[in-house]
């Protein structure tokens, strides 16, 4: 038998997550101690690490919720595996794109005399001329702000962008909106 916290450490996640998990059904309210402490056995410990592996693999909660409450689990598993294999390849070719982009201002002769007083409608203008899309440039943003949240702070101030606005799309970008 396992507690909460004894639980979580051996998934190495927080002792909170395992708690959400239970609370959007994901994991099974467990046993309860005369105590009224909840109490885990070993299959609670497996399903607990198969939520793991499938969230390592960037599947949805959604997704692993199906996986689970469905009887032929190796095939919805296979399926949803599949969608996100192509999901990802569609992701990396964007993040090829935005390289690709990125590569062409820093050669560029326009973004060296800009270098001054770009603005941050220069930076939409030249993204879009790039063939960026909106949602290109926020999941732009959103890598931005996951890998280097403080060279994204400080390029967006470089593009002389109000304090608020910076909050909120740093904001967004965090959200992965």
């Amino acid at each position: 038998m396992f507690t909460v916290t004894q639980l979580a450490r051996r998934c190495s996640m927080s002792r909170t997550a395992l708690l959400y998990y239970e609370s959007i059904g994901l994991m099974p309210p467990p046993r309860r101690t005369g105590g009224n402490y909840r109490a885990y056995a070993q299959a609670d410990l497996d399903r607990l690490l198969q939520i793991r592996a499938y969230r390592n693999a960037g599947l949805a909660l959604e997704d692993i919720r199906a996986i689970l409450t469905t009887k032929s689990r190796s095939s919805d598993a296979r399926r949803v595996l599949e969608r996100r294999l192509v999901e990802l390849d569609d992701e990396i070719g964007a993040l090829r794109a935005h390289q690709h982009a990125i590569l062409q201002l820093l050669g560029s002769e326009a973004l060296r005399k800009a270098n001054e007083m770009i603005t941050k409608e220069k930076w939409v203008s030249i993204m879009k001329g790039c063939g960026l899309t909106e949602e290109q440039m926020h999941r732009w943003h959103a890598e931005f702000e996951r890998s280097a949240p403080d060279e994204h702070q400080e390029f967006l101030e470089f593009l002389h962008i109000p304090a608020a606005e910076i909050r909120t799309i740093r904001a967004k970008s965090r959200a992965g909106a």
